[in-house]
Order: structure tokens, then sequence, then C-alpha cells
């Protein structure tokens, strides 16, 4: 006598995991993606720095710096402003202040200007009352256009 069929006690369970990959791992970044193309383009792709019509970097991350003649976000000098990731694109007002020396010895602009162009981009972590940061690419988008002739290559 054959015993009747039990049925597979495991095909809830891929059942559900198949449902949750589908809904988890497609529907949904798809359904964001979309919103954040239609409502938030500029940031979906990327926050992306033009120059002459040329990408240049991100404002959200780090975009590696090297030359001596550019600010720099990995300021060896102080670990503290540092994250996990190591990506950061700001730094702290204070680490921008201490490389205007460094760019003034290799572009020889003086250390007036560039410390009058980094407190100009000073921003804060909460509006007036946060601490004072700056973003690194803007800081060098703004060396490269306020002194054409020194960054001449780099335009």
């Amino acid at each position: 006598m054959t015993q009747p069929k039990k049925p597979s006690v495991y095909r809830p369970v891929i059942g559900l995991a198949l449902l949750s990959m589908l809904v988890c791992g497609l529907l949904f970044p798809f359904v964001v993606t979309g919103i954040s193309q239609v409502f938030l383009p500029y940031q979906a792709n990327g926050s992306l720095a033009q120059v002459n019509g040329r990408t240049v970097g991100s404002y959200d991350i780090d975009n590696g710096f090297t030359l001596p003649v550019f600010f720099h976000a990995r300021n060896e000098t102080s670990p503290l402003t540092a994250s996990a990731s190591g990506v950061d694109p700001d730094i702290t007002l204070q680490d921008a202040l201490a490389q205007v020396p460094g760019i003034h010895n290799a572009t020889g602009i003086s250390e007036g200007e560039l410390t009058s162009v980094v407190m100009s981009h000073e921003q804060r972590t909460l509006w007036l009352f946060g601490d004072p940061y700056v973003n690194v690419l803007q800081l060098n988008l703004a060396l490269i256009s306020s002194y054409p002739t020194v960054y001449a290559s780099y335009q």
C-alpha cells in the first residue's frame, strides 16, 4: 500500500524567499531609482561638477586630489577628520587653512588670497551654529576659476 504524498514543508519557505528577492532586490530599487530620477535627478546622478562641459568630480565624495596645487580631502596631519569610509568630500575649516602654506608654495598665490577663498566657502553643519567645514571640490573649482593662469592646464 502506498502512503499519501506529504506536502513539502519547504515550499512556503522557498516561495517566500523568491518573492522577497523579487520585491526587495528588483522592484523596490527600480521604484526608488525612478522616483529619484524624476524628483531629484541632479542628486540621483551623483551631484557631478563640470568645467567647460567636462565632468571633473562629484560634490558628494572625495575626488582624490593629490597634486600640491590643490586642496586635499585627506590631510595626513589631522587623522581626526578622517571618516570610516575615507571618501568624505569635506574637511574642517582648520584642515583647509593648514593646507594654505603648501598651496602657496606650489602656486605662488598669496596666503591671504588663498585664506580668503577658503573662508568664502565655509559652511556649517548646523546652519550657523555647527562646526565649520569646506567642500574640497568647491575650493579647487574656485581656485581654477579665480586663477586661470595658474590652473590653465586644469580647465
